[in-house]
């Protein structure tokens, strides 16, 4: 039986409805803001998967694009295919939101799906869907340590507003989207200009407040239709005695061998490297293989046993952080690894940027392309086209490993969008910069944040590229080591700056924070904990503003500002404003005209609806010949004026004359001389180019010339007397023909 659950939430009805559909699921709910409608259905595997050492988690967010009423636009696949990166990047925010407050232990298969059936074009369907999520595992029998809620926020005219629209954000110098409850914050993910950090703290403080109604709803439905929870990870009486001998077996490794083992390996003097890490973990996982041989302890448990010297490293590592503000690699808590930036390394790229923290290591190139090179935008919520773009691309040697390479996942997707985000809000207008801008990161290190480093070394190829961005933007990532009382919640932490791989484990945070010198451009966390407190944000905001103004001081010893000129094989784009009404002349039928001047020239030809013309070409001489034929066939034509045509047409009662390509006048008869003229052939012939004045142009456009009140006309120093003389009987009068 379908039950329905409701509120408002800030002026708008937040509904959940349950019981009707997805029934086969292990919980399903229906839920919608405003007419923006969610499905969204988990399922858990009853059975564990076996040989993994991961928590099996599925999350798929899904577009429909008849949630908006549209088909989609290729002629030949009508089918939504592969997701878009929209709706693959909304997937990763579920997950990041929901993720940490499951155990990580599960080896169940847990699949969440979620999917918009209807789109309004006001309420966000991210902002629904988190909301579906966290109702749905809130009421399943999965063992979830929920529920959660997620806004955004934006600024109108000073003011902060709850999820705003569309319309809104436009006018918005801040987009947030934050995901926890009322008194914790589970993942955030921003962009914005240049925002001072202490009004992106005030932000986030305000989408929190708005939480506890929604949580609130999400219990109600859970006590009225919830499931109770299982645990999979409940033994029977065998694997009871066998956990407990393998954590008896565990405590005395601990204490006999492996501590004094990681002292030993990690601690003994720092391991300023990823390499010497892993070597060290190797070495004890080794030396405590040996031990357990040693000590005839039953190879039933090898396995498992070895497993755990990974987390017991972590721990160690959290440990040694809180206890001694000591670093694995030697580093204090708010030190930033060794930093370099270099441009212009090749040539013949438009732009280029190396830039290095450790061992991240990020080159990235700056092409710059015309108008036209935009992406067109086809989805559910977004139409249009985008001029700016960065691309991620993290191949495997990166991380010094051997894997197929199969083109970018949500991973690559996900942290060259938020690099974008960094940036995208430096880059200038059209109107006054109007080339189209790729930038491709490629990562040749990765040992943390390498999104971060994306963002850094896209600054730099922007200005190496010459392209005029507001500001210099930089980012890295902070961490957090933190132990966890009984209740599961942080009872004790230290932030660290400049997280690198061992530190990013149970207990902390992957929170990056990009920006000018001004404020933020972007953020997003993620976090192993069951939620940071507002201090831990705070004080996260603060210091990685710090670490900012470092890296951005290095970045600008390499290269100050944006270079005043552009790569020599750097397209150039000459701009042209002409007459709306005169597009269809420069087009031609069938697009004949303006595909001419592109086959003669070789460059490309982009018109904007308000008579914007950008010309983009390598060559200076072909583009300035298709400036000139542009410029000639739009050229308008004014009384007064004198031109130099060609008489295309031979009449009885006059010539007419191309003024402009396409663009033809009359000179009628009567103005071909300054005496009588009995036939037209008497003074012009086809093909004669002649002097001629506008006289006139009638409401209908219709041009009308003069041969003999035209400077430089055969007859201006001609003496009356020698004027020939007309055999014709003289004309009656009446007004000239003119051509229709």
């Amino acid at each position: 039986m379908e039950k329905v659950f409701s509120m408002d939430w800030n002026g708008s009805p937040l509904t959940i409805k349950t019981g009707k559909l997805a029934k086969q699921a292990s919980a399903s709910a229906l839920v919608s803001l405003g007419e923006t409608i969610v499905l969204a259905a988990v399922v858990m595997s009853p059975e564990k998967r076996t040989g993994i050492d991961f928590f099996p988690l599925q999350v798929e967010y899904e577009e429909k694009l008849y949630a908006a009423g549209k088909i989609k636009g290729s002629r030949f696949i009508k089918r939504e295919g592969r997701p878009t990166d929209d709706a693959t990047l909304i997937g990763r925010l579920i997950d990041r939101s929901v993720r940490p407050l499951f155990n990580d232990a599960m080896r169940n298969e847990i699949q969440l799906i979620v999917s918009v059936l209807s789109f309004d074009g006001v309420h966000s369907p991210d902002v629904v869907g988190l909301i579906a999520a966290s109702t749905v595992l809130h009421m399943s029998k999965i063992p979830w340590a929920g529920p959660i809620a997620g806004a955004k926020v934006g600024r109108v005219d000073g003011e902060w507003k709850l999820n705003p629209s569309y319309e809104d954000l436009t006018k918005s110098d801040l987009e947030l989207f934050v995901a926890g409850n009322s008194e914790k914050v589970l993942m955030i993910e921003a962009g914005g200009n240049e925002v001072p950090e202490t009004e992106v703290y005030e932000a986030i403080m305000f989408a929190k407040k708005h939480f506890g109604g929604v949580c609130d709803l999400i219990e109600q439905v859970r006590k009225a239709v919830g499931h109770e929870k299982v645990n999979p990870l409940q033994l029977d009486d065998a694997g009871l005695a066998h956990e407990e001998e393998k954590d008896e077996i565990l405590a005395r490794a601990k204490k006999d061998f492996i501590l004094a083992s990681i002292e030993k390996n990690f601690f003994k003097e720092p391991k300023a490297d990823k390499v010497g890490r892993r070597e060290a973990k190797g070495r004890i996982k080794t030396e405590f293989k040996a031990w357990l041989k040693e000590n005839s302890i039953d190879e039933s448990f090898h396995g498992e046993l070895l497993s755990s010297v990974d987390w017991i490293v972590e721990e160690q590592i959290v440990e040694k952080i809180l206890a001694e503000d000591r670093r694995v690699d030697g580093r204090g808590l708010d030190e930033i690894r060794e930093l370099t930036s270099e441009v212009a390394l090749f040539s013949r790229n438009h732009g280029t940027g190396l830039f290095s923290r450790g061992e991240t290591q990020v080159l990235t190139v700056a092409t710059l392309g015309a108008p036209g090179d935009a992406q067109t935008l086809d989805g559910m919520e977004v139409n249009g086209e985008k001029r700016f773009m960065h691309h991620y691309n993290f191949p495997p040697y990166s991380v010094g490993e051997v894997k197929p390479m199969r083109g970018p996942g949500r991973r690559e997707i996900g942290h060259g969008a938020l690099a974008e985000k960094a940036l995208e809000r430096m880059i200038p207008a059209k109107e006054i910069f109007p080339y189209t801008i790729r930038l491709v990161s490629e990562v040749l290190g990765s040992n943390g944040s390498s999104s971060m480093g994306s963002a850094c070394g896209s600054t730099l190829a922007l200005m190496d590229a010459g392209v005029p961005i507001k500001a210099p933007v930089a980012g890295l990532a902070m961490g957090l080591a933190s132990v966890a009382g009984k209740d599961g919640h942080i009872s004790k932490y230290k932030i660290i700056t400049d997280l690198s791989d061992l530190e990013d484990g149970t207990g902390g945070m992957d929170f990056k924070v990009a920006g000018t010198r001004k404020g933020m451009t972007a953020i997003q966390l993620d976090t192993k904990t069951l939620g940071l407190s507002d201090e831990i944000v705070k004080e996260t905001l603060t210091r990685a503003n710090t670490a900012r103004m470092r890296i951005l001081d290095v970045m600008k010893a390499v290269i100050a500002e944006p270079r005043k000129e552009l790569s020599p094989f750097a397209p150039r784009i000459i701009t042209l404003k002409i007459n709306p009404e005169l597009i269809r002349i420069v087009i031609g039928p069938g697009g004949k005209q303006i595909n001419e001047i592109i086959a003669a020239t070789g460059v490309s030809i982009d018109i904007e609806d308000d008579g914007t013309v950008f010309i983009t070409g390598t060559n200076a001489e072909m583009s300035a010949k298709a400036v000139d034929w542009v410029n000639s066939l739009t050229r308008e034509v004014k009384v007064g004026e004198t031109f130099r045509g060609k008489v295309t047409r031979i009449m009885d009662f006059g010539a007419f004359v191309e003024v402009a390509p396409k663009n033809d006048g009359l000179v009628h008869i009567s103005e071909l001389a300054p005496f009588r003229v009995g036939k037209v052939t008497d003074v012009v012939n086809i093909g004669d180019v002649i002097p001629v004045k506008v006289i006139e142009i009638d409401e209908l456009g219709r041009i009308n010339l003069s041969y003999k009140q035209a400077a430089g006309n055969k007859f201006e120093n001609m003496d009356p007397s020698q004027y020939p003389k007309s055999e014709m009987p003289p004309r009656t009068g009446g007004k000239p023909f003119q051509k229709n």
